[in-house]
C-alpha cells in the first residue's frame, strides 16, 4: 500500500493531504490563497507529524497541475518537484478538473462539468460522462447563453466549482444541477492511487503547469 503525498494550491482554498492507498492519514488546508507559499511547507511537515510518519515515508507526492491560479500552481508544483526530486520518489500529475468531476459524482447526471473562474466572463473547463470519459476536453470557455444547449439537451449535467456562479447567471434549465462541495487534495487520493499503482509518472525535469491560456508576466 503506497504512502501519498497530495498537493492542491491550484486555488483556495488550499490543501495537502497524506494517504495510504484511498485512505486518509492527516489532512490541512489554508483558506488564505495569498500564504499558500509561506504555508506549503509547515503544513506538509505537519500533517507527516500528525500520521506519526517520517517525510522519507513517503512513496510518491501527488500535485494538481492545473488549470488553477497561475501563482497556485507554480507553488505547488515547484514544492512537489523539490520533494520528489530530494527524496528520489515519483511524482504524480493529477488534471484539477478531473478531480472537480470525480468530487460531483455522488450527484446522478450524465454530465459533469467542472468549471473554474478565469475572470470576467470565462471558464476553464471540461466535461465527463458517466463514466469519467472526456467528453471535451479542457479548455477556456466564455460563458455566454447558449454555451450548454447540447449538453442540456442530451441529459442532466453538473457544475462544479468557483465558475458556477457565472453559469447560474446564463442558464436555467430543468437538466442542470448547480454542486455546492468544495474539493480538496483528499478528492485527489483515488486518482493518484490508481496512477501509482500503473506507474503513470511524470519527469521532474519537463513536467509543468496546465495553464490552458497562455501565461503572461508583468516584465513581457
Amino acid at each position: 500500500m503506497a504512502l501519498i503525498l497530495n498537493i492542491n494550491t491550484a486555488g483556495s482554498p488550499a490543501s495537502v493531504c497524506l494517504a495510504r492507498d484511498t485512505q486518509t492519514l492527516s489532512f490541512a488546508q489554508s483558506t488564505y490563497q495569498k500564504d499558500h507559499a509561506s504555508w506549503l511547507h509547515p503544513a506538509v511537515k505537519q500533517i507527516i507529524a500528525d500520521a506519526g510518519l517520517s517525510i522519507k515515508d513517503t512513496e510518491a507526492i501527488a500535485v494538481t497541475t492545473g488549470p488553477g491560479s497561475y501563482t497556485g500552481l507554480r507553488i505547488g508544483l515547484s514544492a512537489a518537484k523539490g520533494l520528489s526530486f530530494a527524496l528520489n520518489i515519483p511524482l504524480i500529475a493529477i488534471n484539477l478538473l478531473e478531480v472537480m468531476a470525480r468530487a460531483a459524482k455522488t450527484e446522478r447526471a450524465d454530465f459533469f462539468c467542472p468549471v473554474i473562474d478565469a475572470r470576467r466572463m470565462e471558464v476553464f473547463m471540461a466535461v465527463y460522462d458517466k463514466n469519467m470519459e472526456t467528453v471535451v476536453a479542457p479548455c477556456a470557455v466564455i460563458v455566454e447563453p447558449g454555451s450548454f444547449f447540447s449538453l442540456q439537451a442530451r441529459g442532466k449535467i453538473v457544475f462544479i466549482g468557483n465558475g458556477s456562479e457565472k453559469i447560474k447567471q446564463t442558464i436555467s434549465h430543468s437538466n442542470v444541477i448547480f454542486s455546492n462541495r468544495v474539493v480538496s487534495s483528499m478528492d485527489m487520493i483515488g486518482l493518484s492511487a490508481n496512477n501509482f499503482e500503473e506507474k503513470r509518472f511524470v519527469d521532474t525535469a519537463y513536467v509543468e503547469p496546465l495553464y490552458i491560456k497562455e501565461f503572461y508576466s508583468a516584465a513581457r
